[in-house]
């Protein structure tokens, strides 16, 4: 082992042999970045010259490409990209200090483990490993077509020293049998809408050295910054930057693979002929483990020439050096990576540096590092360098320079885009435009182009043949006309997205007459002047028959536009039928000039008509936590009854204040006490993350409101009413029922409530033979809704109704905490639900998962029949 050390070193890394890359120079942050200022992340020091790429909170950068190419082989801190998903955790000395992993699951000795204790009972060790996002490069995608994902530039990976101990080590010490369990789960600190960021390993990968996965505290000699994960993280090479989990608190050996919300809804290559609006639909295929993401694809990029560089070709037999990355993944090396100067049509091979391999020549270990040595370590868990010399007189002859890579397995990067629903792993190749220009002197000039950068640059040529009407993703350079001068990036206008609503060949004229009588037999309705019947479709509604019948011979343009996505709007063309002879009278922009009130009317009437549209005024705004809001609308007249029955919904439209796009939903309201002339809903506010760059569209339209504000509604609808004296209603049959069983999760509780308050008011009261059991999931204590209401249930009924409470996070959680930890599953079930009778019955709502994932396939475990006893509103 050498100790030898040389003075080439920057002052905040501890010092390593000079044979190694150079250490980074750190700059030492001083200063809150003004974004960050009014933000939860107003404590965190960070550089404000990243390119931040999700507005101001959460923080997700990179660094500019150029910047990072200039550090070197070893990226500083400063400049590391940063991929968050919520607020940075604020973590003291004192509180890491005392920070402890949880090792446990299906293990002999269960431990939590301290850093220093991690340091006395395993070798320290330091490997090079070069982090990249799985969404390095999506940009180029989302040009193509916006997908689910935010932008990310080529710049998307960095490369650190990492110190800790191998997981390996670790899980041996705890007894994690490979042959009695299958997989390992990793848990952060992190608190986010949905749970904490957590993913998961198979166990045989992480039990295994040569995979080099870490437990990690310090990054280039130093503590880890708390962006990157202070105090201590999971570091997972050759794999997407996604499953090196931030912020480490938990450490599981599990039989199944992790249930954390973004494993799922994350990191995930879902086949390309699904477009992100079917993707954000269908949930069924975020759970299918095939197009789970975990090693990287080979992958490349030029850096030099530089977006927007320029190059005056005064001297034509001078050489321009083109520079460059590549990586791969799962610790395979780099083999080739090729140059074209005739996109594609012909290759040449460029000079390769790793970098890497400096550290296979010598081993070291000192008190901060421990051991770093790769002297018998084959795998390769870094980027390496490319270099090709091209004489500027072929630059002046070519319309771009396009670069591939190749590893040892022989993948190499695609000609063509895959275009997916995430638009991650983008590896196509990359390709640089080189448009020709003369100065002022009559000297040609080169500028440079990049396919799609980020930041407050000038638009790359994907943007710019978009805008041109050419083929992006064929891209024909020989064909592109010479610019004098590029102009800088104008403000991105959102397209309008174009739908053909007619079938090719059908030609009908369709009168009046004939519309009206036909849609009393039949499910006809017209959009835009064009007629459609969805009889065969009635049963495939995802919001039932219901939502089509009552649009029966009437213009549905509104209702239509307001609430589907493009797929289904591209799916109405398979129902056309033919042409209203005139063209509809109540077109979007009428019917928006009228109000949807009529002037008056009697307080004795019912507010609600399903087939009308009224007007409902905003009175006041009351805040039930942090992300939660009653909002209380009143009716037309203050002695107005709603009209609701019991277990049924409205829909609800309003305009988005920004965009003035008209947004509907469906929503339960909150049950009254017998008041009149209001009704009132419970909102979870879904705010803007990397996930849902937007935020929930309807919820933030329900934030912006003010009192004096008008919201449009319409109802009541549904399959299911609560009939009263212990009998519903649903799919047309009556029937008795003795034991209700309710299982809901966050805001789903309104339309439970709504029924079991009514149970509480009716049948307790008058002491009918009934008994209620719910089931309420949620994320922390501070998400449940209307505790108080059930506690009050709870004490005033015991025999009539039991609660049962469950969280899925257990960090912060209260010592008095007498309910559930973790998610519901069948033994939760089993135990607090009813048994199956033919009395009984069982009301849903929450998440697509809890119930198609859970719920359902565990209450036919269990005997329930959930095609009749199950009811999912």
């Amino acid at each position: 082992m050498s100790n030898s050390c040389s003075s080439s070193y920057t002052d905040d890394c501890p010092p390593l042999p000079d044979h190694f890359p150079a250490l980074p120079k750190n700059i030492a942050l001083t200063e809150i970045a003004p974004a960050d200022s009014q933000t939860p992340d107003s404590w965190v020091k960070r550089n404000p010259d990243l390119i931040r790429l999700t507005g101001k909170h959460p923080l997700n950068c990179e660094a500019r490409l150029s910047s990072l190419w200039e550090a070197g082989f070893l990226t500083p801190a400063h400049l590391h990209f940063v991929r968050n998903h919520g607020a940075v955790p604020q973590i003291n000395a004192e509180v890491a200090n005392s920070w402890k992993i949880r090792i446990h699951g299906v293990v002999p000795k269960e431990v939590s483990l301290s850093i220093a204790e991690l340091k006395n009972l395993f070798p320290v060790v330091t490997l090079p490993v070069t982090l990249v996002c799985a969404g390095n490069r999506r940009k180029e995608q989302n040009v193509v077509r916006k997908s689910l994902g935010f932008n990310w530039g080529s710049a998307g990976l960095s490369t650190a020293l990492w110190t800790g101990v191998y997981l390996a080590d670790v899980l041996s010490y705890v007894g994690a049998d490979r042959k009695t369990t299958k997989h390992v789960i990793f848990e952060g600190g992190d608190s986010l809408p949905n749970g904490p960021y957590g993913t998961s390993q198979l166990l045989s990968w992480a039990a295994d050295k040569s995979k080099g996965m870490l437990i990690a505290w310090a990054m280039n000699g130093l503590p880890l910054e708390p962006d990157h994960g202070f105090p201590v993280r999971i570091i997972i090479p050759g794999q997407i930057g996604g499953r090196s989990v931030k912020w480490l608190k938990s450490i599981e050996v599990s039989l199944e693979e992790s249930k954390h919300h973004l494993h799922y809804f994350d990191n995930r290559i879902l086949p390309m002929q699904l477009s992100p609006e079917q993707a954000r639909a269908e949930k069924q295929w975020w759970y299918d483990s095939r197009y789970l993401i975990n090693e990287l694809s080979v992958n490349s990029a030029i850096a030099k020439p530089d977006h927007g560089e320029e190059l005056r070709a005064t001297a034509p037999d001078a050489v321009y050096e083109v520079r460059g990355y590549a990586y791969t993944g799962g610790g395979r090396r780099v083999t080739r990576v090729e140059i074209s100067l005739d996109d594609g049509k012909t290759w040449s091979l460029s000079d390769i540096a790793y970098p890497e391999d400096n550290y296979r020549d010598l081993a070291h270990s000192d008190d901060v590092y421990g051991i770093l040595d790769l002297t018998e370590r084959d795998t390769c868990f870094c980027w390496c360098f490319w270099m090709f010399s091209v004489p500027v007189k072929d630059l002046l002859k070519t319309a771009c320079i396009t670069v591939r890579a190749m590893d040892e397995s022989s993948n190499m990067q695609p000609r063509d885009m895959y275009t997916n629903a995430t638009s991650m792993v983008n590896n196509w190749w990359f390709r640089v435009a080189v448009v020709k220009c003369k100065d002022d002197t009559g000297c040609t000039v080169l500028r440079f182009e990049h396919p799609a950068p980020v930041g407050m640059t000038s638009k790359g040529w994907m943007e710019r043949f978009k805008d041109e009407s050419l083929d992006v993703l064929q891209p024909n350079f020989g064909a592109e006309k010479t610019k004098a001068e590029i102009k800088p990036a104008a403000p991105v206008v959102p397209s309008v997205e174009t739908v053909k609503w007619t079938k090719s060949g059908v030609d009908r004229v369709i009168g009046t007459g004939e519309f009206e009588e036909q849609a009393k037999a039949k499910a006809w309705f017209s959009i835009s002047g064009e007629v459609y019947d969805a009889s065969e479709y009635l049963s495939e509604h995802p919001g039932g028959e219901d939502s089509i019948l009552l649009m029966r011979g009437e213009d549905a343009t509104e209702d239509f536009m307001a609430i589907h996505s493009i797929d289904a709007k591209e799916k109405l063309r398979q129902y056309h039928i033919g042409t209203l002879a005139t063209p509809a009278q109540s077109s979007t922009e009428t019917k928006a000039s009228h109000p949807a009130t009529p002037a008056f009317e009697d307080a004795q009437t019912p507010f609600l008509h399903p087939k009308q549209w009224k007007t409902l005024k905003l009175t006041e705004i009351i805040q039930s936590n942090y992300n939660s809001f009653t909002f209380k609308l009143a009716l037309q007249h203050p002695e107005q009854e709603l009209g609701l029955p019991v277990g049924q919904h409205v829909f609800l439209r309003m305009r988005n204040k920004k965009t003035g796009e008209m947004i509907q939903r469906a929503y339960t309201p909150l049950p009254t006490s017998g008041e009149r002339g209001y009704i009132a809903f419970l909102i979870k506010v879904y705010f803007p993350s990397p996930y849902l760059p937007r935020g929930g569209r309807m919820t933030m339209c329900f934030y912006d409101l003010v009192v004096g504000d008008t919201v449009d509604v319409k109802g009541p609808f549904g399959s299911f009413v609560w009939s009263g004296k212990a009998t519903v209603m649903y799919k047309g049959m009556t029937r008795p029922v003795k034991e209700v069983g309710m299982v809901c999760g966050g805001s789903g509780i309104t339309p439970i409530l709504q029924v079991l308050t009514s149970i509480m008011r009716e049948e307790v009261r008058n002491k009918v033979d009934i008994r209620v059991w719910l089931v309420y999931a949620n994320r922390t204590e501070a998400d449940i809704l209307c505790r108080q209401q059930l506690d009050e249930f709870l004490v005033a009924a015991p025999k009539h109704f039991r609660l049962f409470h469950t969280l899925s996070t257990v960090v912060g959680i209260s010592k008095d905490w007498q309910y559930g930890k973790g998610k519901i599953d069948e033994v939760m079930l089993r135990r607090y639900l009813p048994a199956p009778s033919t009395n009984g019955i069982v009301l849903a709502c929450g998440p697509d998962a809890m119930i198609n994932r859970t719920l359902k396939p565990c209450l036919q475990k269990i005997g329930w029949d959930i095609d009749s006893a199950l009811v999912v509103f």
